[in-house]
Order: C-alpha cells, then structure tokens, then sequence
C-alpha cells in the first residue's frame, strides 16, 4: 500500500471476510503495526500485502455482549485502508454509488430516488435490499487503488455532475419472466459472486421460482447444458444493447466477460489496440481484456436498468 504507513494508533478500515460482513468496511485503530506472518514453507507471495499481519482494535465492533469492551484480532495487510475522504455537506445524485453506514459499517449502494429532507433511498447489490438514508450517513464509494483514491477528493469549486447523468431513457420491463425468454442469473456460491451468466427461462417452477438453462455452462460430462431452478432475485433481463461504448475511459465501471460470465470492474489503464486493464475489487485482480469483451455496466434496479456515474 504505497504512499500510507501503517503506525500503531493509525486509523483504517478493515474490510471483513467473514459470511454476512462481506463488502463491508469497519474503522478501526492499529494497535500493532505490520508484522511477518510465521509460514510453514517459507514461499514469497507475489502480493506482499498478503505476507504480512496487523492487530487492529475495531472502533464500533464490541466483544462482548454487554458492548463495553472493543473487538481486537489480527487480520492480513491485504484487507486494510486508510480512512476514505469524506466531502462536507455533499448532495447526492441518482444512480450515484454511495457508501451508507449501517450496522456498525459502510456499505456499498447505489442511490435510487433523491427524497425530502436529505433523504436519499440506497440499494444494495448483495443483499438485493433498499433502504433510506439520511445524508450524513451517506458518503460517495471510492476505492483505494495502487495508494490513491478512486474518484479522487474534487477541489472545492468543482461543479456537481447533472443529477440525470447516467440514468437510461430505456423502457421499463416487467419483472415476471416468460418461457423462453433470455436473461441474466446471478449466484450467491463462493467464487461467482457479483457475476452474471446468461441463460433461458425455460418455464416457472412455483411461486418466483424458475427453471432456467445456462447458454455457456454445461453439466459435469460436458455433453448438455446446465439447468437450475433459480428465484426471481437472482434473475434480471439482459442489459439493452443500445447502451454501445467507443472507447472506454479510465476509471469507467465496466462489466468485462470472463469464464462464461460478466464480472463488474473498473478500468485502470486504458492500452492501445482497443484494450483495456481491468481491476476487480472481490478477487483484488487486474486482467487484460479486448474492447469487444467488456460493456458498460448497468444495474436493474425497479424495473429499470441504471448506468453507473464515475
């Protein structure tokens, strides 16, 4: 993590690994700074973020049920970050991703409707969730990229994007699927999380439930393709092939296909020949993908799809 020392007292955000903590970042103060982890062989990480432990007192996470004592433990270098810059009284725009804090944490949403009173109503591509926020519990999503922040903190006379940039004028479809119909599933298993893949509603199967056949996947003897019954959250229309990008530009949100699926990144270089290097943040991977292999990544959200502001 370049150009951030991480010194006992230090404050950072940890993000958890653990089942329902997912995507979630929680503050907390280094108590120990990095230390080697003890190996049983001795093999160097290419990652040396990876190598190396840090003992972090939590600031809102308690370890006992009565919440007077603070949670301590050690956690890997890797899942680690400074605290995130935060503007003062910043108003928030459709389609804009946020970081609400809930549940002692930040998560990642993505703004749905701009309410009264600095409200705002956030959804939450994980939990398929929505919920109202007030403003002061919101902060806009930035990633801590290569030690700099992704969008960076703007200058104070910046002016605040149009709040219809990145919403599609595009029909809205209905959310009940029919025979036939060609569509997108996602899955919750370890691995293929926050991918979709895509696949042919093959009839109904009882309430919000679907029996789909998968257009790329196949069954273990590789000779049909994989069917499942799969219910109706995980399942979307395919995103409109109107939306056509050029060029794509550093820092775009992006969805590049990748074993059999499409997998939300970001750009983080833009390379000649129409190619592109993409960072995705569950597997903390960059990958080089061709032009013709990404799309501009939408989310369905109401019956409606919703571009992604930078």
């Amino acid at each position: 993590m370049e150009n951030f020392v991480f010194q006992k007292g230090t404050e950072v955000e940890i993000m958890l690994d653990e089942e329902g903590f997912k995507g979630a970042w929680y503050a907390a103060t280094i108590v120990k700074p990095p230390y080697k982890k003890k190996t049983k062989d001795n093999k160097r990480n290419i990652d040396e973020s990876v190598n190396y432990e840090v003992e972090v007192e939590y600031r809102d996470l308690m370890s006992d049920a009565r919440g007077t004592k603070k949670l301590r433990e050690t956690t890997d270098l890797i899942q680690i970050r400074p605290i995130p810059p935060r503007e003062k009284n910043r108003c928030f725009e459709l389609s804009e991703e946020v970081d609400a804090y809930f549940n002692d944490g930040w998560w990642e949403g993505v703004v749905t409707e701009v309410l009264e009173k600095k409200r705002y109503s956030v959804y939450f591509r994980c939990s398929r969730e929505q919920m109202d926020f007030h403003e002061s519990d919101l902060r806009l999503h930035r990633e801590w990229v290569r030690g700099s922040w992704v969008p960076p903190l703007p200058i104070e006379d910046e002016k605040a994007h149009s709040s219809l940039e990145g919403k599609c004028s595009l029909d809205v479809a209905d959310e009940k699927f029919s025979n036939g119909m060609l569509v997108e599933v996602s899955s919750d298993e370890d691995g293929f999380q926050g991918a979709w893949f895509e696949a042919t509603i093959v009839k109904a199967t009882g309430k919000d439930k679907y029996l789909i056949e998968y257009k790329n996947l196949k069954t273990e003897d590789n000779k049909e393709f994989l069917r499942e019954e799969i219910d109706y959250l995980h399942i979307r229309p395919c995103p409109p092939e109107t939306l056509v990008i050029d060029r794509f530009n550093l820092l775009d949100e992006v969805d590049a296909l990748y074993n059999d699926g499409w997998w939300v990144g970001v750009i983080s270089k833009v390379l000649g020949g129409s190619k592109y290097l993409v960072y995705f943040k569950d597997t903390d991977e960059e990958l080089q993908f061709d032009h013709k292999k990404l799309r501009p990544h939408q989310d369905w959200i109401n019956g409606q799809w919703i571009a992604s502001s930078k």
